[in-house]
């Protein structure tokens, strides 16, 4: 091998070697560049968010959770204005919570504030005004001025306070009665010249005639019958579904029931018939929806599916 031989082979050798360095130098150099970046970015264990995106007063909530590994038995909690809600699972580690608003609460910002797997997030929450019409009712003698029974109230303070794990409804609830509709949810009211300060309308009133036939508006378990007879002097003959999770609905001034209590019902399913029985100036059907114990206003749960 000539000297020249030499000289190029060991040329070739340095040049190769230089080739594996630098590729060597790549390699770690993007090993350290990712690195940082996976430690400085780990996976969030606790998403949340919410339902509507603008809400006003009178609407429901939707608080989505989703925990990463969640620990066995233990549900997310939900606060808000000093209350706590119940967060029921509704896809494996994820989790739903109502937070219900009313007309007599004030606008404004709210905390929302949601604990999971050791984690808190703190949703600030714009919840806007709404204005809502004023009525004067004059009631005829003889229902002026009707208390309820203890009993009554009691009976319908047990509807409202259910919050059963199962979730019996599924979709978006029907009308109830096929009349129109004469009383929106959330007016405010004066009784024979007398404005009821801390009243608003819980509910929607259809006026169908006598008779006309009163159906589920979503599947639920029926958990109260009452009647006039039995002590219902101011929600008259009335029928109370439990939809589960915290959902219930009441049916109020019925002239006829046709369901007992523990019956399982269908949407469309017949459950009564319109009147005017207890303080009611007139045949309609009166619909409250009540969430975690609070009436919001059922008309969003007829349009967009609450899930």
């Amino acid at each position: 091998m000539t000297t020249v031989d030499r000289a190029q082979k060991l040329v070739s050798a340095a040049v190769s070697n230089l080739q594996v360095d630098r590729l060597a130098i790549r390699m770690v150099a993007g090993i350290l560049v990712a690195l940082p970046v996976a430690l400085a970015i780990p996976a969030e264990a606790l998403q949340v968010r919410m339902t509507p995106a603008n809400p006003k007063l009178g609407d429901t909530l939707s608080v989505f959770i989703s925990v990463d590994n969640p620990v066995a038995g233990a549900s997310p909690t939900v606060t808000a204005s000093d209350q706590t809600y119940p967060a029921f699972e509704v896809a494996p580690n994820q989790y739903r919570a109502f937070i219900p608003t009313t007309p007599l609460q004030k606008a404004g910002k709210r905390i929302i504030r949601v604990t999971g797997n050791g984690q808190v997030r703190n949703l600030l929450v714009q919840v806007n005004s709404r204005k809502f019409p004023v009525q004067r009712i004059n009631l005829p003698p003889g229902k002026a001025g009707v208390k309820a029974t203890e009993y009554e109230l009691k009976r319908v303070s047990e509807l409202k306070a259910l919050q059963t794990p199962q979730k019996y409804w599924s979709g978006i609830f029907i009308k109830p009665n096929g009349g129109p509709i004469s009383t929106i949810y959330g007016v405010r009211r004066y009784y024979n010249g007398k404005f009821a300060k801390d009243y608003y309308h819980r509910g929607v009133d259809y006026a169908g005639p006598t008779g006309s036939p009163v159906v589920a508006p979503a599947a639920g378990k029926v958990v109260l019958v009452g009647r006039v007879s039995e002590g219902f002097r101011v929600h008259g003959n009335v029928v109370g579904i439990d939809h589960g999770q915290g959902v219930t609905s009441i049916f109020m001034h019925l002239s006829r029931i046709n369901v007992k209590e523990g019956d399982m019902v269908k949407p469309g399913q017949l459950i009564g018939a319109v009147g005017s029985t207890g303080a009611s100036t007139g045949p309609h059907l009166h619909w409250g929806l009540y969430v975690n114990g609070q009436s919001v206003d059922p008309t969003p749960w007829r349009y967009q599916e609450f899930k």
